[in-house]
């Protein structure tokens, strides 16, 4: 016999990487997630989980439970709207999933602006060092970046580029910084997330030419100072320690204010496109339909663009 929390508890695990970020979301301890998963197996005497050096994964049973978990709960957790006929009110919980510097400088707002046109709507806003590693249960995850093969449904939401920068100060010092490669002489600045590895940037030619041919430069760089925290490194870069990669959203008024200056405007980085990500389920809740549309409105255009690129400053 499976019930409603048991079904909690798979969707939690199924779209997390860990027991430990599937407990923080459903309010449990660690160890009290292992003892239900562990009950939960005995009961139904099938295996649902394996243990990885990093972290979890369902077996072929476990995601066939994972998906008709996903099914289930959206029908319940959508009986109050259906309830609620043609009243136009959205209700029930929405639980939503941020990085904690785009999440603090715009997902509030666009929470906030969902909650005064929809009074009766529960939302719950869960700001996170690594949205997708935190996302159990998550019902939208506001991610930024490229995207890696998975089960979650994308929908774009703005354009985001990465720049290189450094402060004014720390520019004036630089002296021929001519190329991507030139970049391993000069202290760089860098963000660790998501496992990657942080010290290989990659640099394509606006015009799509180098040389004789077109082609990207992926560039080793090397520095004293590096962060998990995106602000963290921007206070750095603005103290004159070095040169970043930041998104154009977290430093374009940085850059317009003259605080920043741009380096190698002749070169781009990969983009870092706002995105939602919805798990993989039979259409979409009402609650997800109206972030989807609150968030398409608060960034059309993108606030980090409202102003001419014209005031963005290169050295």
């Amino acid at each position: 016999m499976v019930d409603l929390d048991d079904l909690r508890l798979i969707r939690a695990i199924g779209t997390s990487t860990s027991l430990a970020s599937a407990a923080q979301l459903l309010n449990l301890t660690p160890p009290a997630v292992t003892i239900r998963l562990q009950r939960m197996e005995e009961r139904i005497d099938v295996r649902l989980v394996v243990r990885k050096s990093r972290g979890v994964s369902l077996t072929e049973e476990g995601q066939r439970l994972y998906q008709a978990s996903l099914e289930i709960l959206e029908r319940m957790e959508s009986l109050p709207a259906q309830i609620a006929g043609d009243r136009g009110e959205v209700q029930g919980t929405l639980r939503v999933i941020a990085s904690f510097g785009f999440g603090r400088k715009y997902v509030t707002q666009i929470v906030r602006d969902l909650q005064r046109a929809h009074p009766t709507l529960n939302v719950v806003l869960h700001l996170s060092d690594s949205p997708l590693a935190s996302a159990s249960a998550a019902d939208v995850v506001v991610h930024v970046g490229t995207l890696k093969p998975s089960s979650w449904i994308a929908s774009p939401l703005a354009p985001n580029e990465r720049i290189l920068c450094a402060s004014p100060a720390f520019a004036r010092r630089i002296k021929d910084l001519n190329h991507p490669s030139d970049l391993t002489r000069f202290n760089c600045i860098c963000l660790q997330e998501n496992d990657e590895d942080v010290t290989r940037w990659r640099f394509s030619h606006a015009s799509g030419i180098t040389g004789d041919s077109q082609k990207s430069t992926v560039i080793r760089v090397a520095g004293r100072l590096s962060s998990n925290d995106g602000t963290v490194i921007t206070e750095w870069a603005l103290a004159g320690l070095g040169i970043v990669e930041r998104s154009e959203w977290d430093v374009a008024d940085l850059l317009a204010a003259g605080k920043l200056v741009r380096l190698l405007p002749e070169w781009s980085l990969p983009s870092a496109p706002v995105t939602a990500l919805l798990p993989s389920r039979t259409g979409r809740s009402l609650r997800q339909r109206v972030f989807l549309e609150a968030a398409k409105a608060f960034l059309s255009p993108p606030p980090w663009r409202k102003n001419s690129r014209a005031r963005v400053r290169a050295h």
